[in-house]
């Protein structure tokens, strides 16, 4: 009887229910989509940096793996490198920030795609001129970019000669001479790329550079990605679990109002209920399974939102911001939504125990 209860109660107050379901889902949606962002851009970072298809990854000293570090090695290092045993090819590119996690990449494009391979256009061909940009085609996309447009950058404004598929590198391209002069890092790098003739003898050819360059970061290719993690990026975790704690206590705020207009709502129900004989354990009980039920509909609704936000992102803003689903965070927002759902519920349902039947059955 009392499950019966709590379906006619949640039935009967339709529109009610389905915000509270809908505020709950909002904190699930929240919480999927930001840990769907961090996870999806660090496996884009991944994907691209493996694009590369380097065997080894050397910044200067001082230099991070996650960083959008200035040119601090000399361009001179390319030629000490292509004289190490094992090593085919170097090449060197710089990395320049443009405003929040932006960045754009010079290379030298003869000497990275003997490293790379040849860059897949989509529209246009390589470099013609020094105020040429390849872009790929997720930004191309974003910006609603052409071959022969012209963007703005640095101060500058560049023509795209070409569109590339996304995946290697960076999303935008120029050549390495021009951004050193632009940036005042002439004959400096950010970074190099070491091509091996066998990838066998990718630990031996670090385990060499690293004795005879103790200062600079020298990681095999697996070591460089395993460092794109949440523990890695500063900030980000601590973001998560602000994200969680805001979404803990709109669970929290949102079922305690619920629940509270709920049982004043219900003042003369609860009434009948005990002089029926109901214990305040199972007017407790009541509260518990509709706040039970609200956590679980909201749940759901949430994981469907978080689909809906994932495809907007992707859809519109794909070049700076990658969401994936998070399937493994599923049961985890479960229990978060439940918990701080139970939690607003307690003095709701404390409130209803405690109702004297007398004074509820004469209540108004």
């Amino acid at each position: 009887m009392i499950n019966r209860l709590v379906i006619e109660n949640l039935k009967h107050r339709r529109l009610r229910t389905l915000l509270s379901a809908l505020s709950i889902g909002f904190q699930v949606t929240m919480i999927l989509t930001v840990v769907g962002l961090s996870r999806g851009m660090l496996e884009d970072s991944i994907s691209r940096a493996r694009g590369v298809k380097a065997e080894i990854w050397v910044k200067p000293p001082g230099a991070s793996a996650i960083s959008f570090s200035s040119a601090g090695m000399p361009e001179k290092m390319l030629d000490y490198f292509r004289k190490q045993p094992h090593v085919l090819y170097a090449s060197g590119s710089v990395v320049q920030p443009i405003g929040g996690i932006n960045t754009v990449s010079g290379i030298d494009l003869k000497e990275f795609t003997r490293i790379s391979g040849d860059f897949r256009y989509v529209e246009g061909g390589p470099f013609q001129s020094p105020d040429d940009i390849i872009v790929d085609d997720w930004y191309a996309r974003q910006v609603h970019k052409k071959v022969g447009d012209t963007i703005n950058l640095l101060n500058r404004d560049w023509r795209i000669c070409g569109i590339v598929e996304a995946g290697k590198l960076a999303r935008l391209i120029v050549q390495r001479k021009t951004l050193q002069e632009l940036t005042g890092n002439t004959g400096k790098l950010s970074q190099v790329f070491l091509k091996l003739d066998d990838p066998k003898n990718t630990d031996a050819v670090i385990k060499a550079l690293k004795a005879e360059l103790p200062d600079y970061s020298v990681w095999s290719i697996d070591e460089f990605v395993s460092l794109f993690s949440v523990g890695n990026v500063p900030g980000l975790r601590t973001f998560i679990w602000v994200i969680i704690a805001l979404s803990v206590i709109v669970g929290f705020l949102v079922v305690s109002i619920t629940m509270y207009t709920s049982v004043l709502e219900r003042t003369r129900e609860i009434g009948i209920l005990k002089a029926l004989g109901a214990a305040p354990s199972d007017i407790a009980g009541l509260l518990v399974r509709e706040t039970a039920l609200l956590s679980l509909a909201g749940w759901a609704a949430g994981i469907l939102m978080s689909f809906a936000a994932n495809a907007v992102i992707n859809s519109r803003f794909r070049a700076n911001l990658q969401a994936v689903t998070v399937p493994d965070w599923w049961p985890i927002v479960a229990v978060i939504a439940l918990v701080a759902s139970l939690l607003g519920s307690v003095y709701p349902g404390l409130r209803a125990a405690r109702q004297d039947a007398i004074e509820a059955l004469a209540y108004e």
